[in-house]
C-alpha cells in the first residue's frame, strides 16, 4: 500500500526543472519516485501569478503545516529513513534537517540507526557509500589513434581550473556490457550538474550529437574530453554550441576528475553488469536526476539542480 508523504524542497526543485525541459507529468514522477496524482495536486495547490516556481511552492505548503517541532519519532526515521533509500549520506541529511528547520540529528546517529537495522536483518545499510577498488591503468603510448586538430588541456583558460563560473564541462561516455551501447556523460565543474544520454552505438556521429542536444539551453563555455575517438567530432560540437572543446592527456582521468567520479556514483544505478539495450530514456531519467537532487558536501549541501536554479540557469 503506498503511504503519502509531504514533498521536500529539494524534490520540487526537481518538479520545476523537469517540466521546464519538457516532460510530461508521468515522466517527472516516475523519475523523481512519486504517484502521477501528487504532481497534479502539488501544482494545482502551490503554483502562483507567475506559474510553478519551486521557492514558492514550498514556502506556501509550510504554511499549511503545523508549526509544532517535534522530537525524533518513529514518523521522523520513516521519512529520514526514505533519504537513505534515494542513496543520500547521513551527513547530507543532517545537514538537510538543519537547514529545513526539522528535527535535528546527528549524521553518528543516523549511522547507529542504519547499522541497528542491519542487526536486525534490514537492508538500509546497502545504500550507504562503498568504496570501490580501481585498477590502475599503465601505458606509455596512446594506442587508440590521433583525434585531428585537437587543443590540449594545457591551452584551457585558468578560469576553468579555478571553478569560478557555470558552464565549463567535463565529458566522457560509459560502455554497456560487451561494449554494446554507451551513456554519453556531461558534468559542469562548478555545480555539478548531470546530463545522460544513451547512444546505440559509439561512434563519432551518435556521441556528437548527443552533445549537443545534452547540452541544448545550457551555458557552455568549455568541454574537456578524453582521447577516445568518439570524440572526433569535436569541431562540429564546439561549432554548434558556441564552445571551445580541450582534450585532457592520455591516461589522466584526473584531468577530468569531476566527471570520473560522477560515473562512479552513476554505477550505482546502471552497473557494469548492465546490458544496456535493455535500458530505456526513464532509466537514465531517473539515475540523472537521483544524483542532480542529492546534496554536496562541496556545494554546501546544496544540490546541483538547487544550485542552477539559484543561478537562474534552470
Amino acid at each position: 500500500m503506498r503511504t503519502y508523504t509531504q514533498l521536500t524542497q529539494t524534490q520540487r526543485y526537481q518538479i520545476s526543472a523537469l517540466l521546464k525541459m519538457g516532460h510530461l507529468q508521468t515522466e517527472t514522477a516516475k523519475a523523481i519516485g512519486i504517484h502521477k496524482s501528487t504532481i497534479s495536486r502539488e501544482i494545482r495547490r502551490n503554483r502562483g501569478k507567475r506559474g510553478y516556481r519551486p521557492k514558492q511552492a514550498h514556502r506556501f505548503a509550510m504554511g499549511r503545516q503545523n508549526k509544532a517541532k517535534p522530537k525524533i519519532k518513529a514518523e521522523d526515521w520513516r521519512w529520514i529513513e526514505k533519504l537513505i533509500r534515494l542513496d543520500w549520506s547521513p551527513e547530507q541529511i543532517s545537514d538537510y534537517c538543519r537547514k529545513e528547520q526539522v528535527p535535528q540529528i546527528s549524521h553518528e546517529w543516523i549511522y547507529q540507526h542504519i547499522y541497528e537495522d542491519k542487526r536486525n536483518g534490514g537492508a538500509l545499510w546497502r545504500h550507504l557509500r562503498c568504496r570501490k577498488k580501481r585498477k590502475k591503468r599503465y601505458g606509455s603510448y596512446e594506442k587508440r589513434g590521433q583525434i585531428p586538430n585537437r587543443t590540449s588541456i594545457d591551452e584551457r583558460p585558468q578560469v576553468v581550473t579555478e571553478r569560478s563560473r557555470l558552464g565549463d564541462w567535463e565529458a566522457d561516455t560509459i560502455i554497456g556490457k560487451g561494449k554494446k551501447g554507451a551513456i554519453v556523460t556531461l558534468v559542469d565543474r562548478k555545480s555539478r550538474y548531470l546530463r545522460m544520454g544513451l547512444v546505440s552505438k559509439r561512434t563519432k556521429e551518435a556521441v556528437k550529437e548527443m552533445i549537443i542536444s545534452l547540452l541544448a539551453g545550457y551555458p557552455v563555455h568549455t568541454i574537456t574530453c578524453d582521447n577516445g575517438k568518439e570524440f572526433a567530432g569535436h569541431e562540429d560540437i564546439a561549432k554548434a554550441l558556441g564552445a571551445r572543446i580541450y582534450f585532457a592527456h592520455p591516461y589522466s582521468s584526473w584531468e577530468r576528475g569531476t566527471n570520473e567520479n560522477t560515473n562512479g556514483l552513476i554505477r550505482q544505478y546502471i552497473p557494469k553488469s548492465t546490458n544496456f539495450s535493455a535500458l530505456g530514456k526513464a532509466d537514465i531519467l531517473f539515475a540523472e536526476n537521483r544524483l542532480n537532487t542529492r546534496p554536496r558536501k562541496c556545494l554546501s549541501f546544496n544540490s546541483p539542480v538547487v544550485f542552477l536554479n539559484n543561478h537562474g540557469c534552470t
